[in-house]
């Protein structure tokens, strides 16, 4: 008769099977969760008021060319802006006035419903203490675009001509029009300036009035250095707003994600997003520095006291500021992600009539918001959002810490009062008449093997970000699933083995089991790091410990309690001892004849010195050659071990036979447990965090960083598979041997880029106008094909190429003598244009009598931005026409080395004074930069880059100009 096989006990081939699917199942719903952006709705007007084909129409204008703030498109693209709102609100009927003056002529109509604010007022002298920027003071005007629109609560009065505003305040909603200067600038930042347009048609439609105002921003200027938004604080309105939502792109597409958010209040108002994404994780990486871009939320929230939230396309990296983000390679679908995100966002907050954003200012100078609290929050699976507060976390980290813990600790008293307590237990004494007897369990048998598989696991798939980076550390730029792929089965593959090898030599029931508890053991070490971090730091990524902890002892307490199946310990000594008694008593002769006699018998006799010393133990396979008289001896050993099997059929291999009572469905409950939730939440965040930074290693990131970090994640991963690995056949280890050996050969030998994932190279044109010296430059990452890429480049064949560190992090400059630039028309044409660049650049220095003070008045030509580099550091400085601010200190404490001159107007002089310490005299270099390239031919050197280099390379921008070109002072 056919054995019936339990398809859900813990054996081989349903551990393998189940699973396999469980993982299959998550994983795949990671991947699709992650990639595919939720299709935009079949109605282009899905709600009252928007028109999401109109604001991808709008898109395609405003992406048709390169716009930054220093270029004369930038002008086109501004009045297209003022154009466009103007439309917005004539087919709303909504009654607007606008305002080109100063902020004294700017007040509230009371027949007005919007103002239209065209800013070309606001200026600014202040000192950035941005990444990268120390030392460095900037003057700029803004050319801002401001729209208010009333709240039902805001009344008649006007509000927005004091900066020390009482009221309730009202919601910011904030995109920057410019791009960088060799970037279209579709999703950084045309889709938030749609998005803002469509709002700004929302609130202004019939039926859609907020309760609290509206300000709708669009400035100018980020890309620079968040210029806009800085000048956006001289404006009055600025004082209005309590609450923000801040639209930009530090990716080319994708999904939108919650970037970063000031409070857990703020961020439940996102929650109620269609398709909510992204998690707290990104925001602490903001908070410690790990993540060193930044948005005009810096502005919003650390300079002017708003609580609000920053929501960004953050992939793909590679497509960021090149000609690649453009319409073309984005879809109405993203758009769609962005908008429904900020209209559900804004709509919420302007609706909001709480005092929730109203209490004392977080400092001088700031809005009266109020304080919120540390938040934790992470979508789940892009359809809703989870938010509390931090204090809950910790709680609920303390509770688990001190809980989990007690629990076993009760469990374990429970198991041994009731005689059940096998874990840790070598062996039981059994108690009866003729005497104690020590009967073994083996219940320690095992306890200390998975440590060491997780740790040799571990250090493989470690050691194999080592030799990515050693060998190919560009490849994770194109190919980061092979990346995951190769890690995630070198896990499994290592941990397969060892488990397989071990519990061939020593196998033990309680392999599962101490697994989950040395999980335990390590899960609460960490949680305790976490908690102290939460405490002490406010890091709320912590979660992701904490819920995976959570799991972890979830899945112990089934593993110990487990044992309350088993026999007691005693009542299986007892049977253990009567069948070795069995199995050991000797039968006689007599016995075998029929006869009655001595118990032992003649074959048993008394011990001699010639006795054999295993006498008593148990019998070996040798024992079948007795002497042909002991039959019934025979018959009855076969009866014993019918017994055996009997009793023992449910013991899986050669583990301890007291397992025969387990319970073979607990396995599941385990894996279901211990993997979808954990994998999910660090799986998403593991995405998300890879996918934001494996393509920035052309920055200047340091590769092994990135390595690192998906190591530890694959880990993380895979790991709650530890504890069951054993049970697996070779079927699905082969495999994953096989994709590991192919993952390894293809990520080691493989091209790291393609034309979709390009590597790229930023630039720069340098130009001594005293001397006519040009440097064409490259700066990138350092890698082994930036000389391949070069002598592509017809103009640089045969000449020097000069190689040194350019001053930023993990980037090399490659610079040779290139194609003169035509920036600026060549007025003389008989003058080699190496002659005439001096004409590019004016300026004017002099020393005022008997001071430590100087005055320079600095033009350019068809240019509307310059610099003044000293070298030793400036102590003051003032522009003409400037206005300065209490809360925005012209020089840092250390003083500037360098002044960025904006100017609204083109060709404007800037008139300067500046202020040094103990040096006698002054000197430095007066630069003016270009930026436009809408014209062919105007910076042929650029040109030539995109025409003859490799699809794989992107162009990108390095500093603030494309072409600078400079001369030197001296005072």
């Amino acid at each position: 008769m056919a054995k019936w096989h339990n398809p859900f006990a813990f054996t081989p081939l349903p551990v393998t099977i189940i699973s396999t699917l469980v993982y299959c199942a998550v994983l795949v719903s990671l991947l699709v969760v992650h990639h595919v952006v939720p299709s935009a709705p079949e109605n282009p007007v899905p709600v009252a008021g928007i028109n999401v084909s109109e604001a991808w129409l709008d898109l395609k204008f405003l992406s048709t060319g390169y716009h930054s703030y220093n270029s004369r498109r930038n002008d086109v693209v501004r009045n297209w802006l003022l154009q466009r709102v103007e439309e917005i609100l004539i087919e709303n009927n909504s009654s607007f006035a606008t305002y080109d003056g100063g902020f004294d002529k700017a007040s509230v109509h009371p027949d007005s419903n919007v103002v239209i604010y065209n800013d070309l007022n606001s200026n600014l002298s202040f000192s950035s203490d941005l990444f990268g920027s120390a030392g460095s003071s900037k003057y700029f005007e803004g050319t801002n675009v401001i729209v208010y629109i009333r709240g039902s609560g805001d009344g008649d009065k006007d509000w927005h001509l004091s900066r020390d505003s009482k009221d309730q305040g009202g919601v910011l909603v904030n995109a920057h029009y410019d791009s960088v200067s060799t970037g279209y600038g579709a999703t950084d930042d045309g889709v938030g300036v749609v998005s803002v347009l469509q709002l700004i048609k929302y609130f202004t439609h019939a039926g859609n009035q907020p309760k609290r105002g509206i300000v709708a921003l669009l400035n100018n200027g980020e890309e620079e250095g968040l210029f806009g938004a800085y000048a956006f604080a001289r404006h009055p309105i600025s004082s209005f707003p309590h609450t923000f939502v801040n639209l930009d792109g530090a990716g080319a597409g994708g999904k939108a994600t919650l970037f970063r958010a000031t409070d857990t209040e703020v961020v439940r108002f996102y929650g109620s997003t269609q398709y909510p994404y992204g998690s707290v994780f990104s925001s602490d990486g903001f908070k410690r520095g790990i993540i060193r871009s930044d948005t005009d939320y810096t502005v919003f929230n650390h300079r002017l006291g708003m609580r609000g939230l920053d929501i960004d396309f953050f992939e793909p990296r590679a497509r960021y500021h090149t000609d690649q983000d453009d319409a073309k390679h984005t879809t109405v679908d993203s758009l769609w992600h962005m908008l429904s995100a900020a209209l559900h966002s804004t709509r919420g907050l302007g609706m909001d009539t709480s005092s929730t954003f109203q209490g004392e200012a977080s400092g001088k100078g700031k809005v009266n918001s109020g304080a919120g609290s540390d938040g934790v929050y992470f979508d789940m699976f892009g359809r809703s959002m989870a938010v509390f507060e931090l204090h809950t976390l910790f709680a609920l980290s303390v509770t688990l810490l001190v809980v989990a813990p007690i629990a076993l600790f009760v469990i374990c008293g429970v198991l041994s009062h009731y005689d059940k307590f096998y874990m840790f237990s070598i062996s039981t004494q059994y108690h009866h008449a003729a005497g104690d007897r020590k009967v073994q369990l083996g219940g320690f048998r095992g306890f200390f093997r998975y440590p060491i598989i997780f740790a040799i696991a571990s250090a493989g798939t470690v050691a194999s970000a080592f030799l990515l980076v050693k060998k190919n550390p560009f490849i994770i730029y194109s190919s980061p699933y092979s990346v995951w792929s190769m890690m995630m089965s070198a896990w499994f593959c290592l941990a397969w083995f060892l488990s397989k090898a071990i519990g061939f030599v020593r196998p033990s029931a309680f392999h599962r089991s101490f697994a989950i508890f040395w999980m335990f053991l390590g899960g609460w070490v960490v949680l305790v790091i976490a908690t102290i971090g939460e405490e002490q730091m406010h890091v709320a990524s912590g979660y992701l410990l904490a819920l995976y902890f959570a799991a972890i002892a979830l899945a112990a307490l089934i593993a110990f309690c487990e044992q309350f199946a088993l026999e007691k310990k005693q009542s299986y000594a007892a049977e253990h001892d009567h069948d070795a008694q069995d199995r050991d008593r000797p039968l006689n002769r007599s016995a075998s004849a029929g006869g009655d006699g001595d118990e032992e018998g003649a074959w048993a006799g008394e011990a001699t010195e010639s006795t054999s010393l295993l006498g008593q133990q148990r019998r070996t396979t040798f024992a079948n050659y007795a002497p042909s008289g002991h039959a019934e001896a025979q018959n009855a050993e076969t009866a014993v071990d019918e017994g055996e099997e009997a009793k023992h059929g449910l013991v899986y291999g050669h583990e301890q036979k007291w397992s025969q009572s387990q319970p073979s469905w607990t396995w599941i409950l385990q894996l279901l447990i211990l993997v979808p939730i954990p994998v999910i939440l660090v799986g998403e965040v593991g995405l998300e965090a890879a996918t934001g930074i494996n393509q920035t290693l052309a920055d200047g990131n340091p590769a092994l960083v990135v390595y690192l970090l998906v190591a530890a994640f694959s880990i993380l991963v895979i790991a709650p598979l530890g504890p069951f690995i054993h049970r697996y056949t070779y079927h699905v280890p082969l495999f994953l041997f096989g994709v590991l050996v192919g993952t390894l050969i293809y990520n080691i030998v493989a091209f790291p880029f393609s034309g979709n994932n390009r590597l790229g190279v930023k630039f720069m044109q340098h130009l001594d106008l005293d001397s006519g010296l040009n440097r064409v430059a490259l700066t990138a990452a350092k890698n082994p094909y930036m000389e391949e890429i070069i002598h592509t480049l017809p103009s640089a064949a045969g000449k020097e190429l000069n190689i040194g560190w350019n001053g930023r992090p993990g980037l090399l400059e490659y610079s040779w003598e290139g194609i003169p630039p035509n920036v600026v028309p060549n007025t003389k044409p008989d003058v080699p244009p190496l002659i005439g660049y001096g004409e590019w650049v004016d300026f004017n220095a002099t020393r005022c009598p008997d001071s430590m003070k100087a005055r320079i008045v600095v033009s350019g030509k068809r240019t509307r931005a310059c610099r003044i580099a000293f070298n030793t550091p400036i102590s003051n400085f003032y522009v003409e026409g400037s206005a300065t601010d209490s809360r925005f200190p012209v020089v840092g404490d250390n003083g500037s080395w360098e002044i960025s001159l904006w100017s609204r107007e083109w060709e404007k002089p800037w008139n300067v004074t500046f202020e040094w310490g103990a040096s006698k005299g002054m000197d430095g270099r007066v630069i003016c930069l270009w930026n436009d390239e809408d014209g062919l031919g105007l910076i042929p050197a650029l040109e030539e880059i995109r025409r003859f280099a490799p699809d794989w390379v992107a162009v990108t921008k390095l500093g603030s100009g494309l072409v600078e070109g400079s001369k030197a002072f001296s005072v």
